[in-house]
């Protein structure tokens, strides 16, 4: 890893397990858009207990740029592993991806304007007018996320149709807000961060986006679905006392 010079103004985290294969092109495809920016930045990715060569193949694509490769062991999944990129990453603001890039990475350009312009986490949405999907899901999946969100905006989080887009920036003091309070290790992670967001009075920028759909998604929909959904009631009920720290003591 590169010695830790000033703080760069992005982070870009990507959480992979056994992604030796997807991993490098991404990186490549990443590397060749920061290496167009006026700003300094870094990336960061994290091996979530791979059982190929995930760290070893991102270090060699990343040698010679700002980069941290950490290292899970065992695999401890995609929430905790976001949470720890982002948390140890040291940009004025992190944005977290897939690492597949099913949501390119040029449209963290209008996330980071929306950031700019006062937000204080921006998230890429499907289901904004101006939306393109170049590749949709099969119409199985396409159902159960139409369900999931419905069953969210009702529960959760009004207002925001798609919180589970793999897509989101965030400022660095909103990060240092959230985090601490996160404590889902499911899919529904997302939702969690959205709500807590929500529930310490911060503000939440939804951008439409490009986005490719990957067959290779790890989401079983007849397993994980319920317990996503499930998950929402718990996220309402863990976070049901948190308000911002000026509120605490009314």
């Amino acid at each position: 890893m590169p010695e830790q010079g000033p703080q760069p103004y992005l982070s870009i985290v990507l959480p992979a397990y056994n992604e030796e294969n997807r991993l490098p092109p991404s990186l490549e495809t990443i590397v060749a858009f920061m290496q167009t920016k006026n700003y300094s930045w870094e990336i960061v990715v994290v091996d979530d207990g791979s059982r190929d060569r995930t760290s070893q193949v991102a270090e060699q694509v990343l040698a010679g740029t700002p980069h941290t490769v950490l290292r899970n062991d065992p695999n401890r999944g995609k929430a905790l592993s976001v949470r720890r990129g982002l948390t140890e990453s040291r940009g004025q603001v992190a944005l977290f991806s897939d690492a597949d890039l099913s949501t390119p990475i040029e449209e963290a350009d209008p996330l980071l304007a929306a950031i700019e312009q006062g937000a204080d986490l921006a998230i890429a949405s499907r289901q904004m007018k101006g939306s393109v999907i170049e590749l949709r899901q099969p119409w199985y999946r396409q159902f159960g996320g139409l369900a999931f969100s419905v069953i969210n905006r009702v529960v959760l989080l009004p207002g925001i149709p798609d919180s589970q887009c793999g897509f989101k920036a965030f400022r660095r003091e909103a990060i240092e807000r959230i985090f601490p309070h996160q404590q889902l290790t499911g899919w529904a992670f997302d939702a969690e961060l959205l709500f807590i967001a929500r529930r310490l009075g911060l503000t939440i920028a939804q951008i439409p986006v490009r986005w490719i759909n990957s067959p290779d998604t790890r989401v079983n929909m007849l397993v994980d679905g319920p317990r996503m959904v499930r998950d929402l009631f718990r996220i309402r009920w863990l976070h049901r006392r948190l308000r911002p720290a000026h509120q605490e003591n009314q």
